[in-house]
This record gives C-alpha cells, sequence and structure tokens, in this order.
C-alpha cells in the first residue's frame, strides 16, 4: 500500500486551486474545458495527464514514436488557451492503465497534489463517461488519491446526459455507458459564454482533427453544459454554493 502525503489544512483561500486529473491529452477541451476556462478566470487550474496518449489515432499520419509528443505539445497548447496554470505529464503508456500500476501512479498524482494544494479534484465520472478503459482506471485511483489526502476537500466527476450518452453511441466502436439522469447530477455549469474558448482549445488537437469534427456536430443538438457529481469531505452544500457561483452564477435546481 502506497504512503501518500498530507497535504496542509483545509482553509478556504481566497484563490482556489483546481487539479483535473485525465488520461489523456484533448480530454480537457473534449471534456470539461469550458468549466476550466471559467474556474481560470479567477482561480488556478492545473492539469494532470496520466499518459501522452501515444496509442491514439493520427489524423495527420505521425508515427506512434513521435505521436506522444505532438500530443503532448497539443494539450500544452489548449491548456494556455483554457487558463490552465501548469500541465504535469505522469508518463504512463496509453491503454495501459491497471491495477498493476495503481498505487505507483496513485502515488505520483499525491506528490505533486502536495505541492499544488488543490481544494477541488476534478477527474472523470466512474465509469470512464465513454468507456475507456484508462478513463475509469484516472477515475478510481484519482478518488482513492483525494479520499486520503487532507485539504482536498472536493471532488467533481465530470458526467454526461443520458440523452447526450445516446447520441454518442451512434457509430461508436465500444460500449457506451448510460449517462444520467438530470436529477442524478449535482452540478451544471453553463459554458456559452466561453463556448469559442473551448472550441479554439479543442482545434489544438489537430491529430484529432477526426474527433473534433464530429464532436462539434453532436454538440449542436444540445445546450452548451457540462455535468458533474459532486462529493464533499465536509459542508456538501456550501462548498456546491461556493462552486456554482464561481463557475455559473445562476440559481440551479
Amino acid at each position: 500500500m502506497v504512503n501518500l502525503p498530507r497535504m496542509k489544512g483545509a482553509k478556504i483561500k481566497k484563490r482556489l486551486a483546481l487539479a483535473a486529473i485525465f488520461a489523456h491529452p484533448d480530454d480537457e477541451a473534449f471534456g470539461p474545458g469550458g468549466t476550466l476556462a471559467r474556474f481560470a478566470k479567477k482561480n488556478d487550474v492545473y492539469i494532470l495527464c496520466a499518459t501522452k496518449g501515444q496509442a491514439g489515432k493520427d489524423s495527420r499520419s505521425a508515427q506512434k514514436r513521435t505521436l506522444g509528443d505532438v500530443r503532448a505539445d497539443e494539450l500544452r497548447r489548449s491548456a494556455k488557451i483554457l487558463g490552465v496554470k501548469k500541465v504535469f505529464f505522469l508518463d504512463y503508456e496509453d491503454g495501459m492503465l491497471s491495477n498493476s500500476i495503481y498505487h505507483e501512479l496513485a502515488g505520483r498524482i499525491a506528490r505533486i497534489l502536495k505541492k499544488i494544494t488543490p481544494e477541488i479534484i476534478l477527474t472523470f465520472e466512474p465509469r470512464g463517461i465513454s468507456g475507456h478503459i484508462d478513463h475509469i482506471a484516472v477515475s478510481m485511483i484519482s478518488s482513492f488519491v483525494y479520499e486520503r489526502m487532507r485539504g482536498a476537500e472536493v471532488i467533481l466527476y465530470h458526467c454526461i446526459t443520458k440523452e447526450r450518452a445516446e447520441a454518442q453511441k451512434k457509430g461508436y466502436f465500444i460500449y457506451i455507458p448510460p449517462g444520467y439522469r438530470r436529477d442524478e447530477i449535482d452540478l451544471v455549469v453553463h459554458t456559452k459564454d466561453v463556448w469559442d474558448v473551448k472550441v479554439r482549445a479543442m482545434r489544438e488537437h489537430t491529430s484529432q482533427a477526426h474527433d473534433i469534427l464530429r464532436i462539434l456536430k453532436r454538440a449542436e443538438k444540445f445546450p452548451k453544459e457540462e455535468y458533474f457529481l459532486l462529493r464533499a469531505k465536509h459542508d456538501t452544500k456550501k462548498w456546491l454554493h461556493k462552486l456554482r457561483t464561481i463557475l455559473d452564477g445562476k440559481k440551479q435546481k
């Protein structure tokens, strides 16, 4: 069992820090990019990326041995557009996240979190949204770290609605988990005013152009919103209200 370092106290600072933990480059922009952009306007956002996406398809036919470097650069450019303060690469092999590296990866994540002391962790919902095994592993490992780190007060699980999950299933090559009902979702972030920022960040992932076009076409059918499940160690209602105020400023049911 890995011994996780402890972060300092749980005082709420005027400027909060959020650590977004993903599996691959593009997860940030194709996923909760609007939320990251909104949060970064007045707070600090960091990204931890478990792999460099070297096993992905490349619209420009880069060789696999160079694709990881290409996609890492794409993430850095995307992160800059979103207002992210720093990106950390954990350098695991794309498609190979599993129990065999569980505690090793947890330890690496924890050591970085100790340095940046985030109050908020953001990651995939437990089913990985798309069902990608790397996503599921990152969600589970991030949850493991969150539960054991003092000072990390809230974890946000990025998720999608049932309607979006159904739309995503069409033509997809693996099983897509069912999305969540509206009454199961804790936080809805309206991203219309940062949609152009999110799209610019997405377009930095030029090696994944085939996915960008599909995602943008599908997005035309839905409101410009991002969805989250929320868990807090203390004062759940207080944190939910605080995050709604930071991320939206609108009263939500």
